[in-house]
């Protein structure tokens, strides 16, 4: 019988914290849009939110870039998610340059492009 999710913070994850969890027990996921995960972080309080992950590129990605509201959500590491805890899986994916212009910075430098970044986000709960 599942645990109920009550009492357990809703986990911020990246790539390597999901991957870690993943060792341990059955999850489900599901893909999210980004008013999705911005929607459930506007239901749950800040102290009811931990950030799993130190990467602030990734951090800065999630507020600049989802449109989700800046917080100070404390990091906690996490080794594996309870019975019934959810969390919300913040995942780069990164491809190469099909072009590779070279642009001027500005200093003059030059500068040239070698990858496309994109970010998704999964809801993640562990079932067992």
């Amino acid at each position: 019988m599942e645990q109920s999710s009550v009492g357990y913070p809703l986990l911020l994850l990246d790539n390597e914290t999901l991957a870690y969890i993943l060792g341990d027990g059955d999850f489900r996921f599901a893909n999210l849009t980004f008013d999705e995960a911005k929607a459930i972080l506007d239901m749950n309080a800040e102290e009811d939110i931990a950030k799993c992950f130190e990467d602030k590129d990734l951090e800065n990605a999630i507020y600049e870039y989802l449109g989700i509201e800046r917080r100070s959500f404390e990091y906690r590491p996490v080794r594996q998610m309870k019975v019934g805890q959810d969390g919300i899986a913040f995942k780069l994916y990164i491809t190469p340059s099909g072009t590779q212009p070279i642009i001027l910075g500005e200093e003059g430098e030059q500068a040239k492009k070698i990858k496309n970044v994109y970010i998704y986000c999964q809801h993640v709960v562990r079932l067992k």
